[in-house]
């Protein structure tokens, strides 16, 4: 029985370090200097984004906002472009944000 609950506690921790790490790699980012996982800061909550798209195919695509910078979609403060975060970081954060719904 030990041996079962300790997997379990195990597998648990496994679950949340994707979430915990991409919360780091936000950090790293500068991203929540702006954003917030749950409440509109100077930009909107990732989990607002995440439901906002949710069904979507739209990674690339958001992938591309982060990268270059945008305006308009959620109000009139812009998004500066992202252009010194590495790609594959900017893959790992939109899909994490996509996954907060």
């Amino acid at each position: 029985m030990k041996t079962l609950a300790g997997a379990l506690i195990a597998a648990g921790a496994l679950l949340a370090v994707p979430a915990q790490a991409n919360e780091e790699l936000a950090k790293k980012s500068n991203c929540l200097a702006c954003h917030q996982i749950d409440k509109k800061s100077v930009g909107p909550a990732y989990k607002d984004i995440a439901k906002k798209y949710k069904g979507q195919d739209v990674a690339a695509k958001l992938a591309e906002k982060v990268k270059k910078g945008g305006q308009g979609v959620w109000g009139p403060v812009p998004m500066p472009p992202n252009a010194a975060v590495p790609d594959a970081d900017i893959k790992t954060l939109v899909d994490w944000i996509l996954k907060l719904s």
